[in-house]
C-alpha cells in the first residue's frame, strides 16, 4: 500500500500550480456543467412545459436557486464538523445524479422531486471543492489567487458546455435528454474524484477520524438521514413559494447568529477583524448576485421572447447565448484580466480586493444600462437586437471577474481553517439570498397582464433593468467609499 502524501508535500509544490488543482478543476467542471445546464433551462421549462406564467416561473426559479445556495451553508457546516470535504462531496454528487436522473425519466411528473434531490446534493457538493482548493496553499502563498483563477476557468468551461448543450437538447430534441446529460456528467465528475482523491492526502478528511469507528459511523449516518428527511420539505417549499419566504426569513438570521457565536468564541482579535471584513463583503455580494442572477430568470424569459436570432453573421438560439455568453467571455477574458492585475501590481497601481468589489458593481451597472438600451433597437413587434444583448453580457462578465473569483479566494484567506467550511457556506448563502431576491425582482419586472404583447414585455423588463443599473451604481460608489475601513479590518490580506 502506497504511503499517503502529506499536507506539507502538497503545499510545498514547485511551479505555479499544484497537480491536485487540476483534479479538482475537472471535478468542478463537470459539476458546473450539470448545475448551469439545469439553471439555464429551469425558467424556460416551467413556462413552456409546465405552463407557468412569467411571474410564477421567476418566483420558482428564485426559490430553487435560493435553496441550492442555502444548503451550501448547511453542507459546509456538516463537512466542517462531521463528514469532511471528501465524503460530503461524494454524497452530494450521488444525490445530484439521482435527482437529474429522476427528472430525465419523466420531466413533467418528477420535476419537483428531482429538483429537491438536486438542491440537497449541490448543498453538500458545492462548498467543499472550493475549500479544498484553498487548502492546497500555505497561508500567505502568493500563488493562491492564480490557482483560484484557473479553478474559476474550470467552473466556466463546464458552465459553457452545460449551458449551451442542455438548452439545445431540451428545445431541439427532448427535455428527457437535457436532464439525462446533466446526470451523466455528474457521474463523470464523481468518478474522477474517487480516482484522484488519494492525491489530496489529509485534505478533506473527516474531522472526527479520531473517534471510535461506531461513533463516527453513527454521526455520519445521522447526517445522511437528516439530509434525506429534508427532501419532502424542500418539495413542499419549492411548490409553494410562500413557504420559501418563511424559510429565507429564518435561515439568514440563524446563519448570522451562528457566525456571531463563532466570532465571539474566537480569541484572536486579528481573526475576529478579518471575519468581520469577510462578512461585510459577503453582505454586499447579496445585491451583486441578485442582479447578476437575472440570467436564469428574467433574462432567460426575455431572451426566449424578445430577441432576434441573428448574431453577427449567423443565426443562433438567443437562449444559448443567454446561457453561454457569460461563461465564454469568462474563459476569454479571465486570463487577460489576470494579466492586467499583474501589470498594475508591477507599477504598484493594482486596486485592492475591496476596490475590485466596487469596480464589479460599477461594471454591472454599465451592463444593465446596456440591457435597458435594447428597447431602442426593437422593431414594432417588440423584438430587439441579440448583438446589443450579447454586448451587455460582456460588461456583466467583466464585473463578475472583479468580484466572484476574488471572493472565493478572499474567503479562504480571511477564514481560519476550523471555520473554512462555514465561511465558504456563508459566501454561498449570500448567493442564496441573491438568487431569492433575483426571483422577486424578476417577478416584479414581468408584465402584469398574462396576455401582454411582446412590446409590453420588452418595456416592463427593460424598465426593471434600468432600476437594477441604478442599484448597482449606488452600491459600487458606497463600497469604494468604505474601502479604507474594510481594508484595515483585513489586517494585511489583499
Amino acid at each position: 500500500m502506497s504511503k499517503q502524501v502529506t499536507l506539507e508535500e502538497i503545499q510545498n509544490f514547485e511551479g505555479k500550480y499544484p497537480k491536485q488543482l487540476w483534479y479538482l478543476f475537472l471535478v468542478e467542471m463537470w459539476e458546473r456543467f450539470c448545475f448551469y445546464g439545469m439553471r439555464g433551462v429551469l425558467a424556460i421549462f416551467m413556462v413552456d412545459e409546465l405552463f407557468l406564467s412569467d411571474k410564477e416561473a421567476n418566483l420558482k426559479y428564485g426559490a430553487i436557486q435560493a435553496f441550492v445556495y442555502a444548503f451550501t451553508f448547511v453542507g459546509g457546516i456538516f463537512a466542517d464538523k462531521i463528514l469532511g470535504f471528501k465524503r460530503s462531496l461524494v454524497f452530494g454528487g450521488l444525490l445530484m445524479i439521482a435527482g437529474n436522473g429522476l427528472i430525465a425519466i419523466d420531466p413533467h411528473q418528477f420535476f419537483y422531486f428531482g429538483i429537491a434531490l438536486t438542491i440537497i446534493g449541490t448543498g453538500f457538493f458545492k462548498p467543499n471543492v472550493s475549500s479544498m482548493v484553498g487548502d492546497l496553499y500555505k497561508e500567505g502563498d502568493a500563488r493562491r489567487d492564480a490557482g483560484f483563477g484557473i479553478f474559476y476557468s474550470g467552473i466556466n468551461v463546464g458552465a459553457l458546455l452545460g449551458g449551451a448543450l442542455c438548452v439545445w437538447l431540451g428545445k431541439e430534441h427532448s427535455w428527457n435528454l437535457a436532464f439525462l446529460a446533466a446526470s451523466i456528467v455528474m457521474v463523470v465528475g464523481v468518478v474522477i474524484f474517487l480516482l484522484t482523491k488519494k492525491h489530496l492526502g489529509p485534505i478533506g478528511n473527516s474531522p472526527i477520524e479520531h473517534l471510535s469507528k461506531s461513533t463516527k459511523i453513527t454521526r455520519e449516518v445521522m447526517v445522511y438521514i437528516g439530509a434525506l428527511i429534508c427532501i419532502p420539505l424542500i418539495f413542499i417549499m419549492v411548490n409553494n413559494t410562500g413557504y420559501t419566504d418563511i424559510f429565507m426569513y429564518v435561515i439568514g438570521p440563524l446563519a448570522l447568529l451562528y457566525f456571531f457565536y463563532q466570532l465571539v468564541r474566537e480569541k484572536d482579535k486579528k481573526v475576529r477583524q478579518q471575519l468581520t471584513a469577510a462578512l461585510v463583503l459577503i453582505l454586499f455580494s447579496i445585491l451583486f448576485f441578485a442582479i447578476f442572477e437575472q440570467a436564469g430568470g428574467s433574462l432567460a424569459l426575455f431572451a426566449n421572447n424578445n430577441l432576434h436570432s441573428n448574431l453577427l453573421f449567423f443565426n443562433i438560439d438567443p437562449n444559448v447565448v443567454n446561457n453561454g455568453a457569460n461563461s465564454l467571455f469568462v474563459i476569454i477574458f479571465s486570463p487577460l484580466v489576470g494579466l492586467l492585475w499583474l501589470a498594475l501590481a508591477k507599477k504598484k497601481l493594482e486596486p485592492n480586493t475591496v476596490i475590485k468589489f466596487g469596480l464589479g458593481f460599477l461594471l454591472l451597472a454599465g451592463a444593465y444600462y446596456i440591457f435597458f438600451s435594447t428597447r431602442f433597437f426593437a422593431d414594432e413587434s417588440g423584438k430587439t437586437s441579440l448583438g446589443i444583448f450579447t454586448l451587455a453580457y460582456l460588461a456583466v462578465t467583466l464585473g463578475e471577474l472583479c468580484l466572484s473569483p476574488i471572493g472565493l479566494s478572499m474567503i479562504t484567506k480571511l477564514s481560519p481553517r476550523h471555520l473554512g467550511g462555514m465561511m465558504m457556506g456563508l459566501w454561498f448563502l449570500a448567493s442564496a439570498y441573491g438568487q431569492y431576491v433575483a426571483g422577486l425582482l424578476g417577478a416584479g419586472m414581468s408584465a402584469p397582464d398574462e396576455k401582454a404583447s411582446l412590446w409590453d414585455k420588452l418595456i416592463a423588463y427593460t424598465d426593471g433593468y434600468q432600476q437594477l443599473a441604478l442599484y448597482s451604481l449606488a452600491a459600487g460608489i458606497i463600497i469604494i467609499l468604505l474601502s479604507p475601513v474594510i481594508k484595515r479590518l483585513m489586517n494585511g490580506v489583499n
